[in-house]
């Protein structure tokens, strides 16, 4: 807001509004409000401001729109420099002391352009897409860095030999002065040297040599005449009779000059010119004087032939190509394209050399009608079949036995890489040429291409897995085979009764007896897989229905008599075959059972207990010698009066030969009781043959098509190709399945069909679904792989092979097509006639060719026809065939180019002339003798004597024979265990792991092998027959899994009557080793067993109390009169297994329920005559609930004998209170806990079931009978049985190992070779866990490592005068090396590099020659560049701020002559960007002290001593000034003069001031709250805490116990200390106080005790006394007496 004032009133404006309009970009307008205000805030009228200065409320505008984003955008300004922040504040000023670099701010300059041409536009347009950029930031300004230059070199030698001379000794730049730093310091110091008195004049002149010229060409003879005639004048020149060395010159020239000239390539052009230098006498101060000083000597050579120097000439670069990526896909890389340029002149001479001929850059494909690229992605095959046995431990027993093994197992598949829009590209392809073709034919198509597409679906060919991206499938996973439920059946029910097969067809009289029993599961092929669940025995006079007795009337006496005998009227009613109850005319032909004799005892006669229930039969089924019996049993409850003894009645018996006892009733006065063989009843009982018959029926056959059904299984294979049948809607059809039935007879076989009753006969048909036929489906063949290279390095051409292959996606099953056998092919590569290489060809030299003659005529000595020259040769570039070839290939493929020109030598007539040297000859043996190589003199030199000087010229050269003894030793370390690498095998143990990939077994390590010659340089392996290893066989030892023993059998469950616990074991064998698998979870107690604990249930009824019939009443007190009284019976009790029929098996006691146990003997009063005799008593009644007092529960008898006269029967009933837990019971159910899961015995792990038992518990805690519980109607809730899944121990799976990856060094003999593998699948469960090694590694093949090296520089040539332009050189030489840091190889022929690129440390400019300069005598000059320093960082050390880094060399100054100095240039430094420099410090170092001095250096990080980049303040003091000096030990001098302690020293004065001794400082160190120790020990201050305060002449000292916290506040304990201190002041002071006011009192008293040496003594309340003695005291005595 801005305003206007006027007067008292002002005109306030807001701010602009939004630029609205209806068009994009300048049309727009935006308004803003105006109003007057008063200057006391309030708004006012319009008239009350001056209208004249009122603002504008409207203005136009600029209105953005989106699409302006693609047209402005922001430019930044580069940063401006860094000023300090302290220049910026007023006032401020810049630190003294820098420490790591100062802050600072730095500006640019942010504005908004136009895209299109960088006009500039308004902010706001680019502030409506993104905020502007920030225009200033923070930045650190690095401290000055000074100059650093190392040490000085050792002096030189005097540059005289007599007479006064100069040495000098020169150090380099290190680092070179950044960020306005200190300059370097002087890098030479010299100092005069006499070595010894000139005997004669000094060499005061020299000859020195100038540099060449450039190479010019020399002026055409037109040319020269022209010149020579306008020195010479206008008169006419005679011609000469003879023809000058110039005119023959030129005339041979012309003979040649086609011959000369003429190259076999148009890339050269070659002219040979010459150059000049000038010779001059340099005086020793270096001034320049005649050349006559110098002479007489030889004059060196002033003109040369040169070839005219031709830069590199290239044509306009062609075209950019075709960009490799021919596709379109933002999300892959980019392609390249390229250009190339051709060589139009080759660089002649010292011209610049070529540059590139061929760029790149990343493209993108143009057009809208570039295809999509190629995707490709994941494939897989069909899982296999679902196998049990991966996951078998190698322990497990039923590796052995596949069969039946289900529960949870693996599934693998292949994963295989295609190309998945590869229909659409070949559609685009074929798309794209038919509307070429249209367009030909000026044809447009008419239906949209689009539109009309269709694809058949096909399987795709696989490609290589390397174009796949993304996460690759499993090739595994979990499966589940269901395990078959066997069938479960019943025990066999009781025998039915003789029956008809069919009671509405009743023919004959053959019948059956049949026994059943139940399907107690639903097994999983249904009830056809569970054994007969009939049998059936033949019998006679069958019957379909029959009386069933229902119980019988109670006895009634004949003739109405009270007792005596009687008959008993049965109740029966009518029941069918199967026990139901039919209307009682169907049994009409059936007589009815009549009544049963009885007889109601008289009071005076024997009673007898009522019959027992008939007992089981003891036979299932009769024979000849075997019949089955049943028994029931009474006993006598009463005896007869009048009973005698038995004794007694056995003799009466044999004396009156009775039968019958009971002829004489009078005798013993009533009925008599039977003898005990009448108390027992037996009858037989399944009287049928022992003759089983059942239907055994067969496994069902396969499913078979019924011809009745139509069959469609039509998947078929055509082409490879996937074709879906129109039918395949209905895939399988119905079948049949027949199995065989036969009628078989127990223990003895197959019988006839008729003995088995034709009713329960099984069926042997049945229809089934025909499972469907699958066809093998494969894959395409892939296309054929690339073939490889067909030339080997040495040009020859090797056989190579190229593959394609295809993969089964689907095997086939049920009858379907099956595979071929062949899944991958082969053919041979197309091998080229000729290996494409090139080489370049070198022809003859062409004829050496001199300066010419009216050039160099006038130099002293020169001749016409000799001298040194230059001679040229041509190059071409030719194929390995020697064809001609592009002289481009030759650069890209070839190696360096031949040399095209080098110097000769057309010797003169006094020179001597030699033939070429010929071949070395042969060697008789290797490293014996020697071989020769010869030249001869040629034409006049053989006569010339010095010529003939053999050590000038030798005309032989003899060298020894080269030996090629070799010598192999073994290198480095071993590698790891490799297997072989022929893929599957089987291990040693003839076990296979997870995948089928051998991991143990035999294998070997490989140990690199080196070869040396006899002068021990490293030659290739194969020198020494050797294939560059040694091997050795190696174990890895195989995984061994955790070993249990089987499954101990389960023991009895732990209850006999309802649920309780079942257990089995098993025990460790042998611990896992190697990486097997890990052993499930032991016991905590003892470690070395498994325990598997699941309930378990057993029927209450399963074991049953039997009692036998109660004995014979032993009576206490004999009466043969009465025989009745107290007595006692006794039977036997015993524990039976229960079983439908009965009890059958004795078993032991305790497997019965002792509470039930009947009792096994009774005490009680036998009834005498006339009393009343009770049936036994029934069971007790069971209590009602809720049990309370107020219940009973009740027993019952009734009688059997009615009492005499007089006499009444007992009670019939007997009663017993309900009490709870004793007679009366709550009962409830109760729920066990979950088993473990358990799994099928065919299974390892997979789907299983726990279960949990119901248990009816009393309320005393007892488990009862279930049906306690079923009585009472309880709620039954809980569900018994749930699935569950046992973890799979799937083992963990790795991938195959990759190929061995290229050798980490291309030579030497530390390269190696790795493979790698990666976890395909992580363990689970208890499986074997993933091994550890992921690689492995073996050492590469040793081979030589050659490269080219440069010899040192020689030293600097200028012929044969003291000083001046030269030249130095060097050689480039073939080194070999073993590719160690030790050592820098052996020189060896340079035919061993010809294979390198002509580099040196990467370096490709080669350069064996350069200028250099002789200094004559007395001159001053600049040495040679010094060697680059190593990288150095400008860095803030613990900052971590870094400015860069840079490296540095120097050239120093070289005086020889005291009198020279003042002419001497000045040195010179450079520096350079580097990368990877170090970051040093730097600090003062000092030697220890040598009397009262000592040394004191500058010294870097690294070890370095430098001098520059130290501190400037407080350096250590060189010499002492302290006087006395400083020799006592830790003490040293500062620059005050004064002597000091050394750190955690404390110095001790003498009584005159100076230091006597250094004594260590006490430290006290107060423990912490974590110290154990509660002492306070005192220690040296050794290597204290850091100086806070540094001062003059010595570093400041940090005391131990600080007083001050982190936080700059005073610690407490110095306040306790401060007060107690004041508290120590206070008591000295009150003392001193109290003592002088005591003096003072008692010099106030009479003296009457006064003590002659000024003691007061003062009497305190306790009669104590205080003495003090004070000098005033002493004083005021002496006064006083």
């Amino acid at each position: 807001m801005s305003l206007v004032t006027c007067c008292h009133m002002k005109l306030l404006r807001g701010p602009w509004g939004r630029c609205m309009g209806s068009d994009c970009g300048p049309g727009g307008s935006q308004s803003r409000a105006v109003w007057c205000a008063h200057v006391d805030g309030w708004t006012t009228l319009h008239t009350n401001c001056d209208q004249a200065q009122r603002p504008s409320n409207q203005q136009n505008c600029f209105r953005v729109c989106d699409w302006h984003k693609d047209l402005y955008d922001w430019q930044l300004g580069a940063w401006n420099v860094c000023v300090p922040v302290s220049a910026r504040t007023f006032g401020g000023l810049r630190p003294k002391v820098c420490a790591g670099g100062e802050e600072g701010t730095q500006t640019r300059e942010v504005g908004c352009i136009l895209k299109s041409d960088g006009a500039p536009a308004e902010d706001i347009i680019c502030e409506y897409f993104e905020p502007k950029p920030r225009l200033e930031q923070a930045c650190l300004i690095p401290c000055p860095q000074d100059c650093v230059v190392s040490q000085y070199s050792p002096w030189t030698s005097c540059s005289k030999t007599c007479g006064t001379g100069l040495q000098n000794r020169v150090r380099s730049v290190l680092v070179p002065p950044l960020f306005e730093g200190a300059a370097c310091p002087n890098l030479t110091e010299f100092q005069t040297c006499r070595t010894a008195t000139c005997k004669g004049p000094e060499g005061m002149y020299s000859m020195k040599i100038g540099s060449w010229s450039p190479c010019f060409v020399p002026e055409s003879r037109p040319v020269r005449q022209a010149k020579r005639r306008k020195g010479k004048g206008s008169g006419t020149r005679e011609r000469p009779v003879f023809k000058d060395p110039e005119t023959r010159e030129l005339i041979q020239k012309k003979r040649t000059r086609n011959r000369l000239n003429r190259q076999e390539s148009p890339f050269w052009d070659i002219q040979v010119g010459y150059q000049t230098r000038q010779v001059t006498c340099t005086h020793r101060n270096g001034s320049t004087i005649g050349l006559s000083h110098c002479i007489p000597r030889d004059l060196p050579l002033t003109v040369q032939s040169c070839l005219l120097s031709r830069d590199c000439e290239l044509s306009e670069w062609s075209n950019w190509g075709t960009c490799a990526k021919a596709c379109k896909d933002p999300k892959s890389l980019r392609g390249q394209r390229s250009r190339s340029r051709q060589v139009v002149q080759f660089p002649v001479g010292e011209g610049q050399d070529c540059p590139s001929l061929e760029e790149t850059e990343a493209c993108e494909p143009e057009g809208d009608r570039v295809p999509p690229c190629a995707i490709y992605t994941w494939r897989t095959t069909e899982w296999s079949d679902c196998r049990v046995d991966l996951l078998l431990s190698q322990q497990d027993r039923r590796r052995g036995n596949m069969t039946g093994l289900c529960g949870g197992g693996l599934q693998t598949r292949e994963v295989y890489c295609v190309q998945a829009n590869a229909e659409l590209l070949t559609y685009l392809n074929n798309l794209k040429e038919k509307e070429e073709g249209q367009a030909q034919s000026q044809q447009m198509p008419s239906v949209p291409p689009l539109l009309s597409v269709s694809f058949e679906i096909t399987a795709s060919p696989p490609v290589d897995s390397k174009l796949c991206e993304g996460r690759v499938p499993n090739t595994s996973q979990l499966c589940i085979t269901p395990c078959p439920i066997e069938c479960e059946v019943s025990p066999w029910g009781a025998w039915g009764p003789c029956t008809f097969e069919n009671c509405d067809d009743q023919a004959g009289k053959k019948g059956y007896k049949i026994r059943t029993r139940q399907i107690a599961n639903k097994p999983t092929d249904g009830p056809g897989a569970c054994p007969h669940l009939l049998e059936a025995v033949p019998c006679d006079d069958p019957s379909c229905h029959d009386w069933q007795l229902v119980s019988l009337e109670p006895c009634i006496p004949d003739n109405e008599k009270e007792c005596g005998p009687g008959l008993q009227t049965p109740q029966v009613q009518c029941v069918n075959s199967n026990g139901e109850l039919v209307e009682s005319d169907q049994c009409g032909g059936i007589p009815a059972p009549e009544p049963i004799p009885c007889e109601v005892p008289c009071s005076r006669d024997c009673v007898l207990s009522d019959w027992t229930p008939w007992s089981t039969c003891s036979q299932t089924c009769s024979s000849k010698t075997i019949e089955g019996k049943q028994m029931r049993t009474r006993s006598i409850l009463a005896y007869n009066a009048g009973e005698v003894t038995a004794m007694v009645v056995a003799w009466i018996t044999v004396m009156e030969g009775l039968s019958r006892v009971p002829k004489f009733p009078e005798l013993f006065g009533g009925s008599l009781c039977p003898n005990s063989s009448a108390l027992q009843d037996m009858r037989n009982c399944n009287e049928h043959a022992c003759t089983v018959y059942h239907w055994q029926t067969g496994v069902w056959g396969p499913c078979t098509e019924d011809p009745s059904a139509l069959a469609l299984n039509t998947t078929t294979v055509t082409n490879l190709k996937v074709v879906a049948d129109p039918a395949d809607q209905v895939s399988c059809s119905m079948g049949m399945q027949t199995r065989k039935v036969i009628c078989v007879r127990v223990n003895v076989g197959q019988v006839p069909p008729k003995k088995c009753p034709e009713g329960p006969r099984p069926g042997t048909m049945r229809p089934c679904r025909l499972a469907c036929k699958k066809d093998c489906i494969l894959t395409p063949l892939s296309d054929w792989t690339p073939c490889p290279p067909a030339c080997d390095a040495a040009g020859n051409i090797v056989k190579r092979k190229q593959y394609r292959y295809r993969l089964i996606i689907q095997l086939p099953a049920n009858g379907g097509q099956d595979c071929p056998e062949v899944l991958k092919e082969d053919k041979d590569c197309p091998a080229p006639k000729v290996c494409p290489g090139f080489r370049w060809k070198s022809h003859k030299w062409r004829r050496c060719q001199l300066v010419p003659w009216f050039i160099r005529q006038d130099s002293p000595g020169a001749q016409e026809t000799c001298g040194p020259g230059l001679q040229t040769r041509a190059v071409s570039c030719r194929q390995l065939d020697g064809t001609q070839a592009d002289i481009g290939e030759c650069l890209k493929f070839a190696n360096s180019m031949p040399l095209i020109s080098q110097p000769c030598q057309l010797p003169c007539q006094d020179d001597c002339q030699l033939t070429n040297w010929s071949k070395f000859s042969s060697c008789t043996a290797d490293c014996v003798g020697v071989r020769t190589r010869r030249r001869m003199l040629i034409g006049r030199s053989k006569k010339k004597d010095k010529c003939k000087n053999t050590q000038m010229y030798p005309l032989s050269e003899t060298q020894y024979c080269p030996c090629d003894k070799y010598n192999a030793l073994p290198v480095g370390n071993w590698s790891d265990c490799i297997l072989p690498e022929d893929g599957r095998v089987e291990s040693i143990l003839g076990m296979r792991v997870q995948g089928d990939i051998k991991e143990c077994g035999q294998g070997y390590r490989y140990q690199a092998m080196v070869c040396y010659d006899q002068e021990n340089r490293l030659v290739e392996t194969s020198r020494c027959n050797s294939h560059g290893y040694l091997e050795e066989a190696c174990i890895i030892p195989c995984p061994s899994d955790c070993k249990l023993s089987e499954w101990s059998n389960w023991s009895r469950c732990s209850k006999s009557c309802g649920s309780g616990v079942k257990v089995r074991s098993k025990w460790l064998r042998e611990k896992p080793y190697n990486g097997g698998r890990p052993c499930p979870k032991l016991d905590h107690i003892n470690q070395a067993q498994v325990y598997e604990v699941v309930p378990c249930a057993s029927d209450c009824t399963q074991y049953v109390w039997l009692a036998e019939p109660w004995s014979v009443w032993k009576v206490s007190n004999v009466d043969l009169k009465e025989n009745c009284g107290e007595g006692v019976q006794t039977r036997k009790v015993r524990c039976m297994l229960n079983t439908i029929d009965g009890p059958a098996d004795p078993v032991e006691d305790y497997l019965c329920d002792p509470e039930e146990m009947p009792l096994g003997a009774r005490e009680s009063r036998l009834p005498c005559p006339e009393d009343c005799v009770l049936s036994d008593w029934s069971s007790w009644s069971t209590c009602r609930l809720p049990c309370t007092r107020n219940n009973n529960r009740i027993r019952t008898a009734y009688p059997l004998r009615a009492p005499g006269v007089g006499r009444d029967c007992p009670e019939t009933t007997d009663k017993d209170p309900c009490h709870l837990n004793a007679n009366c019971f709550n009962y409830f159910y109760n729920i066990t806990e979950w088993s473990t899961c358990q799994l099928s015995s065919n299974a390892v792990c997979g789907p299983g079931i726990k279960t949990r038992m119901l248990d009816c518990v009393r309320g005393d805690g007892k488990s009862v009978d279930l049906r306690f519980c079923e009585e009472l109607r309880l709620e039954r809730k809980w569900l018994l049985n749930t699935s569950c899944v046992v973890e799979c121990p799937v083992n963990c799976q790795m991938s195959e190992w990759s190929a061995w990856s290229v050798c980490s060094q291309m030579c030497g003999l530390e390269g190696r070779m790795w493979r790698r593998r990666i976890v395909v699948q992580a363990s689970q469960g208890d499986g074997r866990p993933c091994p550890t090694q992921m690689e492995h590694w073996k050492p590469c093949p040793v081979r030589p490592c050659y490269r080219w090296e440069y010899s040192p520089w020689s030293e600097c040539r200028v012929e044969d005068v003291v000083c001046g332009d030269g030249l130095r050189f060097r050689n480039l030489t073939c080194y070999v090396s073993d590719g160690s840091s030790q050592g820098e190889g052996s020189l060896v022929d340079e035919e061993l590099c010809s294979g390198l690129e002509l580099a040196v440390n990467g370096d490709t400019e080669i350069t064996l020659k350069e200028a250099c300069t002789l200094p004559c005598p007395g001159e001053c000059y600049l040495m040679e560049w010094s060697d680059w320093s190593s990288c150095v960082s400008m860095c803030v050390k613990g900052a971590g701020v870094d400015f860069g880094s840079v490296q540095v060399r120097s050239r120093a100054v070289m005086a020889q002559e005291p009198e020279n100095l003042q002419l001497c240039p000045d040195q010179d430094w450079e520096s350079r960007r580097c990368t990877d420099g170090k970051c040093y410090e730097y600090k003062w170092m000092s030697s220890t002290w040598t009397g009262s001095s000592r040394l004191t250096w500058c010294q870097r990080s690294d070890g370095l001593n430098v001098t520059g980049g130290c501190p400037p303040i407080n350096p250590p003091v060189d010499n002492s000034s302290c006087d006395p000096p400083c020799l006592m030990p830790k003490s040293f001098c500062t620059e005050a003069g004064v002597c000091m302690c050394d750190e955690g020293y404390t110095e001790v004065l003498s009584t005159d001031g100076l230091l006597e001794r250094c004594t260590p400082i006490p430290i006290l160190e107060i423990p912490t709250a974590g110290d154990k120790r509660g002492d306070v020990k005192t220690s040296r201050a050794i290597n204290p805490t850091l100086p806070t305060t540094i001062q003059p002449g010595r570093s400041g000292r940090t005391w131990y116990l600080q007083p001050f916290g982190p936080d700059g506040k005073l610690k407490i304990w110095v306040y306790g200390v401060a007060a107690g201190a004041f508290v120590l002041l206070i008591f000295i002071v009150s003392m001193i106080y109290l003592a002088c006011s005591y003096c003072a009192i008692r010099r106030s008293l009479p003296a009457t005790e006064s003590n002659s040496n000024g003691a007061v003594v003062w009497m305190g309340q306790n009669a104590h006394e205080l003495t003090y003695t004070c000098p005033d005291c002493q004083e005021l005595a002496q006064n006083s007496g």
